[in-house]
């Protein structure tokens, strides 16, 4: 059976991205084919797709079959469960997480002006957007903050170098009927002496878009 055949089938069937190994390991192992064949049927395939409404992406975590994004938007009435909205507060504090980690969460407070609300640290956790990368070696060793797989995946790209422009991302959303995620609507402050490091990014940050899975 030809191999690109099977690796279509494999990726979308599957209901999580998938490496290239993840693949190679679905094949009996006497019919396994070399990681170099699985690369070049993925290729051709996204090549296939690349016309197609439906594309073959690649994430953090591997590929995966996904609506084209421009279609999103259409695709998602089909659904009667909304996405989650998040605050600004919270959105800042991802921001600042994926943009100048590791970050502490006094790091955090610094930046933005006003005191991060735990609920916010633990709905970023329970996302599995954030996670404890170390503890910062100073009294009482507060935990520094990276971002994940997860992350990466939820927002289309590979890496962090991949991350949009600040002036890319978009208005956020506040929701009204949840204030257990909205703590503050106070615009951030900076410190005058951040100012010459954080300025461009605290400008951009407060128009932090609300994201549609």
């Amino acid at each position: 059976m030809e191999i690109k055949r099977v690796v279509e089938a494999i990726l979308f069937a599957a209901n999580r991205p998938m490496t290239c190994k993840q693949v190679q390991q679905v094949f009996p192992e006497i019919e396994q084919p070399e990681m170099q064949e699985i690369q070049a049927a993925i290729e051709a395939i996204i090549e296939d797709y690349r016309a197609r409404p439906v594309e073959l992406k690649q994430v953090a975590s591997g590929y995966r079959f996904q609506v084209r994004q421009e279609l999103s938007r259409w695709v998602s009435r089909l659904f009667e469960e909304k996405p989650p909205k998040y605050s600004r507060a919270l959105l800042e504090t991802l921001a600042i997480i994926a943009y100048r980690q590791p970050a502490t969460r006094g790091d955090i407070e610094d930046i933005r002006g006003v005191s991060v609300s735990s609920n916010i640290i633990h709905t970023l956790l329970d996302r599995e957007w954030i996670r404890v990368v170390a503890h910062k070696e100073v009294p009482g060793r507060p935990a520094l903050y990276g971002t994940t797989k997860q992350f990466l995946d939820y927002f289309n790209i590979t890496s962090l170098n991949e991350l949009p422009t600040l002036q890319e991302i978009q208005e956020l959303s506040v929701p009204l009927d949840n204030p257990s995620l909205d703590t503050t609507s106070q615009p951030m402050q900076v410190k005058s002496e951040q100012q010459e490091t954080t300025g461009q990014t605290i400008e951009t940050i407060e128009r932090v878009s609300e994201t549609t899975e």
